[in-house]
């Protein structure tokens, strides 16, 4: 399956990713986690439960978007897990308003 994860950071802060290969659901939920507790996410939810969709919010917007604008590649493995997890053909990231879409 062919997968492009959009990140946008709002109007004309848009970045596409075509991530390349595969990676298994546990592997990405793992460097997620990871990345989480790295940049010190902070996430306040009314059930206290920290759901797949908000790590992947968080770790984006606590990365900040100039990972993505200079498409490191710390940036293609965020789109290759987000795919990874989400298992859409295409994702889109909205870190300004805080969702994701298919």
């Amino acid at each position: 399956m062919q997968h492009l994860v959009i990140v946008s950071f709002g109007k004309d802060k848009q970045y596409d990713f075509k991530p390349s290969g595969g990676a298994a659901s546990d592997d990405a939920r793992q460097w997620f986690d990871h990345e989480f507790r790295v940049l010190e996410c902070d996430v306040a939810t009314p059930t206290g439960k920290i759901l797949a969709v908000d790590r992947i919010l968080s770790v984006a917007r606590y990365a900040g978007e100039e990972r993505f604008r200079e498409r490191t590649t710390w940036a293609e493995q965020f789109a290759r897990y987000t795919a990874a997890i989400l298992g859409r053909e295409l994702i889109r990231v909205d870190v300004e308003h805080y969702s994701i879409g298919y």
